[in-house]
């Protein structure tokens, strides 16, 4: 079968020693999840009405695939996507569900070649750049990643989340002005974008950042240049939430600085630093509360 052989000589060569150990635990302990999933009434509902992988069409099993991931079933998905395959389902399609998949699982080497191999079959695809963009970025490779991001968006310029996390890249490479340019693109695009979290549809969404308050502050600036009131509280509160010292980043920025002196904001500090501290916040002036991510 093509795809498998993409991805057993690659980590062949990956996984000795230590690491081969440590994959085997890892299998062992996925074993050992799935049948104790398999082992409810859920999987039980759900058996029954899964197509024959020998008979089904590829639609079909795509479909049962789809389903079980949206059930939180991966690795049974991933079962029904490759026997989509070998029943000649759309490989780049597959290969690139399979990625997203494996993502999800964080298991990082498979993903990153099923999204490899997904793009040498159709190399302008702006979403399979994207996924691998994020692969990179949870790996914590943030330069490859924002290359594979720019080739999303180059491919792609109107879909809101390929900026944002564009965006996320910039900023963890510590960019700061690229990145607003790309967070304001994607708020354009989507003004929700930054509302959700974790997946969008088969678009990996990653917006967690290593220096949290730093990101929450430059939402704030954001908002502030757009003259939204309320999402600059809300990003601000996120931010001294996370330990970033906005009054001093605040202090000569044109947009923010007159939030220096506005009570709402003495507040939020107050509240943050009893926060960290485990202390009782002021209840006397309750700023806006952010929205969940």
């Amino acid at each position: 079968m093509v795809a498998r052989g993409w991805f057993a000589p690659l980590l062949f060569v990956a996984l000795t020693g230590t690491v081969w150990a440590q994959a085997q635990q890892r299998s062992d302990d996925d074993a050992a999840d799935r049948a104790s999933r398999h082992d409810s009434d859920e999987w039980r509902n759900v058996a029954p009405h899964l197509p024959d992988p020998n008979t089904a069409t590829p639609a079909a099993l795509t479909v049962a695939a789809d389903v079980l991931r949206a059930r939180r079933m991966q690795e049974d998905a991933l079962d029904y996507y490759r026997y989509a395959l070998q029943r000649g389902g759309d490989e780049a399609v597959l290969e690139n569900d399979i990625g997203v998949t494996l993502l999800e699982l964080q298991r990082l080497p498979e993903a990153r070649v099923a999204f490899q191999h997904a793009l040498k079959l159709r190399p302008k695809a702006a979403r399979d750049w994207n996924n691998l963009g994020a692969t990179e970025y949870v790996s914590g490779n943030f330069r490859d990643a924002l290359s594979d991001y720019l080739k999303a968006v180059k491919f792609d310029k109107k879909t809101a989340v390929f900026h944002s996390n564009l965006g996320t890249a910039y900023f963890e490479l510590k960019d700061y002005e690229s990145a607003r340019q790309q967070f304001k693109l994607a708020m354009r695009l989507d003004p929700n974008v930054f509302h959700g979290g974790g997946w969008s549809g088969i678009e990996a969404h990653v917006l967690s950042a290593s220096d949290h308050g730093r990101f929450c502050f430059e939402m704030a600036v954001m908002a502030a240049e757009q003259h939204d009131d309320q999402s600059v509280l809300r990003w601000l509160a996120r931010s001294s939430e996370a330990g970033f010292d906005i009054m001093g980043e605040m202090n000569g920025d044109k947009d923010l600085n007159p939030y220096r002196k506005d009570p709402r904001v003495a507040v939020i500090v107050r509240n943050a630093r009893a926060m960290r501290t485990g202390q009782i916040a002021d209840s006397g002036l309750e700023p806006p509360q952010p929205d969940q991510p």
